[in-house]
């Protein structure tokens, strides 16, 4: 039984496996269907029959890998093909599709209930004893037990951080390359652009440190799919995929969470001074494995490749693409690893949200930018941090605002075309300047640039909102939930935009799924108290409420649904509480003054707001409580006062 039967059968029953209508001999090395022999190569015989000794679990792709080969090293993809023969062999004999399902990143499930029979009389099933020299897989067929798959001992390996970064950033585009190759041809379902997710990249380098390589690699597949040509394909964004991360979750489920037809499993490990990096292409509704490819390079070439791979990128998909994007892809980006490296560690800090991971964001940023100061999107990211370090009190205000222009215009100068830069520049305009229509602007931009980078979708829809234009709005809120859509952030944008164009029992019922999904979205208790006082339901607000951690906001709401409720002291004191401890909140305090109809008192605290540069006046357009203030000649004045068209 080659390796298996050698090193670990005798671990295991040896006898006749039944499931459904077959029966799998472990002795004679033989499978049936009834009476009908179903013919395999060795190999494959080898995984059916370690996947039927272990039904109903998962079955690791390392444990397959070392049963059926052991110590000597094959490439995944082999594994890959071995299981989608077999699945095409199970389908064949009984027009069972089902028989093995893929658990995203991780490995396989045999999901046959299998009976064992040690005693059984083997020579009474009609079987066909497994041959080398023909079946559904040939032993000697390329990319098999071939050249490809010979034995490789398991070396000492040395990893080489910069050499990784590097390879990553050539083998990344490369993949994503091959992937639209293959979509090209693919024809989606009537009018239906064809959806793809990227599942997170697996680490099967046996360092944790590394994580934050995989989770860059994996962003970086996604924005580059995902501007290949975005009417035809749609790719799910980060957020959606990142939730299957640490999840034994089949593909068919997987499918239907995300509404894709097509999943991209990616992992990559280090051998020697080689990086090895698989990509597979998997159909999800028969989990065939429709691509499957193995990179192998070593570090020492990454530098001398880098022409060749565009100019064979611009090759391959020049007939799919605008002149103008082809002649992008002819230009050289090349990138200094060390500085990409420092650039992944930035980002993997920046997303874990902390004031300690911040600044840690920020000193591999800076690093990034010290190390190839023409890497604008390392720029783009360090102006990112700046700007939230100033918001968040981390460093002075004027100083960290100043610091994040400085660094977003670099950006843009060395790469006008660069998305996260135009969307990073729109946060500046809207928050810092007050300039409305370029941030509206800069977000238009970002999204052409990018259209599978939600962030930006949601940018740009929220400032169409605050311009007034709610079609837009909406239209560009449920375009982020299409795209990323286990994604809370993208529901509540939604809810947020079916608030102000007063499409509230929807917007209730959007907010609560975001919620569902995360109970700790921002503003998430706090968008959907607002919408329940505005369907006049503040008792129903009231709950929520209480699930606010910020005490400011809590006496805000309170304010607010007390005076809905009638109960015109408890909202009196509330907001005596929100002036007294929190006199900063200007905006907050005219808000409760303007829904309970106080004008001058409104008016009066609006114009502190605007002297202090509050980040709620963002809001004062389309802000349902201040809508008894709208009547009043004062408020176009504000408006006009504030830029924003009346």
């Amino acid at each position: 039984m080659g390796d298996l039967g050698k090193d670990k059968e005798s671990m295991l029953v040896d006898g006749l496996y039944r499931f459904g209508q077959f029966a799998l001999d472990s002795r004679k090395r033989t499978l049936s269907w009834g009476d009908s022999p179903v013919a395999l190569t060795a190999k494959a015989f080898d995984v059916l029959l370690f996947l039927a000794q272990h039904p109903n679990r998962l079955v690791t792709k390392e444990e397959l890998l070392q049963a059926v080969w052991g110590d000597t090293f094959v490439e995944e993809g082999n594994l890959t093909r071995y299981v989608s023969h077999l699945r095409k062999a199970l389908s064949d004999a009984s027009d069972d599709t089902g028989l093995i399902v893929t658990i995203a990143r991780k490995g396989y499930q045999f999901t046959a209930d299998v009976t064992v029979d040690e005693a059984a009389d083997t020579a009474k099933q009609a079987a066909v004893q497994v041959s080398t020299a023909k079946g559904l897989l040939a032993e000697t067929q390329p990319g098999f037990e071939g050249p490809a798959d010979e034995a490789v001992p398991r070396a000492p390996e040395q990893w080489q951080k910069a050499a990784v970064a590097g390879a990553c950033v050539v083998l990344l585009v490369i993949v994503s390359v091959a992937s639209w190759r293959r979509f090209g041809s693919m024809t989606p379902p009537r009018s239906q652009k064809t959806m793809l997710a990227v599942l997170p990249f697996q680490n099967l380098t046996g360092d944790p440190d590394k994580e934050y390589l995989a989770d860059g690699l994996t962003e970086e597949t996604i924005s580059l799919l995902g501007r290949l040509n975005p009417e035809q394909l749609g790719v799910i964004a980060r957020t959606s995929v990142m939730g299957y991360k640490h999840k034994d979750e089949r593909l068919d489920q997987i499918g239907r969470d995300l509404s894709v037809q097509y999943v991209l499993e990616n992992s990559f490990r280090k051998s020697g001074d080689h990086i090895r990096l698989t990509a597979q292409l998997i159909q999800v509704k028969d989990q065939t494995h429709l691509w499957s490819q193995d990179y192998d390079y070593p570090a020492k070439d990454i530098f001398t490749i880098e022409d060749d791979v565009a100019k064979a990128i611009a090759h391959e998909i020049r007939v799919r693409l605008s002149s103008k994007q082809q002649a992008e892809l002819a230009q050289s980006h090349p990138v200094n690893p060390e500085a990409f490296n420092a650039y992944l560690q930035g980002h993997y800090f920046f997303e874990r949200n902390t004031n300690k991971d911040t600044d840690m964001a920020a000193k591999y940023y800076e690093r990034a930018t010290q190390l190839d100061p023409s890497y604008a999107l390392a720029w783009a990211g360090l102006s990112r941090v700046r700007k939230w370090q100033a918001a968040t009190g981390l460093i002075p205000e004027e100083e960290g605002n100043r610091l994040a222009r400085e660094s977003v215009e670099r950006a843009l100068a060395l790469n006008p075309n660069l998305a996260e830069a135009h969307l990073q520049m729109g946060r500046i305009k809207e928050q810092v300047d007050f300039d409305w229509a370029g941030a509206y602007a800069s977000r238009q931009r970002a999204v052409e640039l990018e259209p599978g980078d939600v962030d930006a979708v949601v940018a740009a829809a929220h400032s169409a909102a605050m311009l007034g234009r709610f079609e837009e709005a909406l239209r560009m809120s449920r375009r982020a939930v299409g795209l990323d859509p286990l994604n809370p952030r993208s529901w509540q944008a939604l809810g947020e935009a079916e608030l102000v164009v007063g499409q509230l029992d929807q917007a209730a019922a959007d907010a609560k799924k975001a919620l569902e999904l995360s109970p700790d979205v921002w503003p998430g208790p706090i968008l959907l108290s607002k919408i329940y006082v505005m369907l006049d339901r503040p008792n129903d607000a009231l709950p929520q409420i209480e699930l606010i951690r910020y005490e400011p906001e809590r006496a805000y709401l309170h304010a607010i649904a007390y005076y809905a409720l009638g109960r015109k002291k408890q909202s009196d004191a509330a907001l005596s509480e929100l002036i007294a401890k929190y006199p900063r909140y200007t905006y907050n305090i005219a808000d409760v003054y303007a829904y309970r109809n106080q004008g001058d008192e409104a008016f009066r605290w609006l114009e502190r707001a605007y002297a202090a540069h509050s980040s709620g006046l963002i809001q004062v357009k389309v802000d349902p409580f201040l809508k008894n203030l709208h009547q009043d000649p004062r408020f176009a004045a504000f408006l006009k006062k504030l830029n924003l068209p009346n």
